[in-house]
């Protein structure tokens, strides 16, 4: 088979500063100091890199109270709706993260030349380093987003299979960048899914409702875990009590369904 035979993909790879525990300098509040580094304002650098005003405040408060100095010193009001300023410390850290980004993406291009997979195979290994303490967690595309004032409905296309519509608010969606078409993941704890029968004709307030059939079963005195096979072949699992379990005579390979609202799901992004 030949070399053009082989799925396009692109190897990537970003550059954090830690500070013990916290992770900091991630890559997008380093584009916010070397926006602000450029205009000397806090309104122009967020316009200049997606952020909302709000958000990029709020990032620099993160970043001044996990530096053991002030990087960024800001002056409120004005026509340019606040002015900001690198400290010479900050202008140190940005160059200093600026010089080890660009070795590091020349290293990423060279990675990339050795081709080790197809893109599916590289995208599935980048689902699996993925650790959250969810218990179910789902890969898709986002098919579309509708904003209010300060909330945002986001749908997730799982596939061609079925959707998961999340209730995050607007500075989410803007801080992880979430527009149509992006890849991103959603992730629902166990505890907030109720099973049902009979949904079909139920009427619920809840924006998910995924059908499938029970495939496992796990009683102990107080709590019960359920395990559901959807169509598409995923798996979601509930926690309920096993008064509830009982009460709804629950059996393996049985008609049911899980059901959760949009402001349970929790979502992520891969870059």
């Amino acid at each position: 088979m030949s070399d053009s035979s082989m799925p396009e993909f692109e190897l990537a790879g970003s550059i954090w500063f830690r500070s013990g525990t916290q992770n900091w300098g991630n890559p997008r509040r380093m584009a916010l100091l070397a926006a602000i580094r450029e205009h000397g304002s806090i309104s122009a650098a967020a316009r200049d890199i997606g952020l909302s005003y709000k958000a990029a405040w709020d990032a620099i408060d993160t970043i001044n109270n996990l530096s053991d100095e002030t990087l960024i010193e800001r002056s409120t009001g004005g026509q340019r709706g606040g002015g900001a300023m690198l400290t010479p410390k900050a202008i140190e850290i940005l160059e200093l993260y600026e010089h080890l980004d660009e070795v590091h993406q020349r290293f990423m291009k060279r990675l990339s030349r050795a081709r080790p997979g197809s893109e599916q195979t590289m995208q599935v290994l980048q689902n699996m380093m993925v650790q959250t303490s969810a218990r179910n967690n789902f890969i898709g595309t986002v098919s579309d987003v509708t904003m209010s004032q300060i909330s945002a409905e986001v749908r997730l296309s799982i596939g061609e299979q079925f959707d998961i519509v999340s209730s995050v608010t607007r500075e989410s969606v803007e801080t992880l960048g979430l527009t149509k078409g992006v890849r991103a993941l959603a992730f629902i704890k166990a505890s907030s899914i109720i099973i049902g029968t009979d949904c079909s004709t139920a009427r619920l307030s809840a924006r998910n409702i995924l059908h499938g059939k029970i495939v496992h079963l796990q009683s102990e005195e107080v709590g019960a875990e359920v395990g559901l096979e959807l169509p598409s072949g995923h798996r979601i699992a509930a926690t309920i009590t096993t008064e509830s379990m009982q009460r709804l005579k629950l059996t393996l390979g049985q008609d049911a369904c899980a059901i959760f609202k949009a402001s349970s799901v929790l979502l992520g992004t891969l870059d």
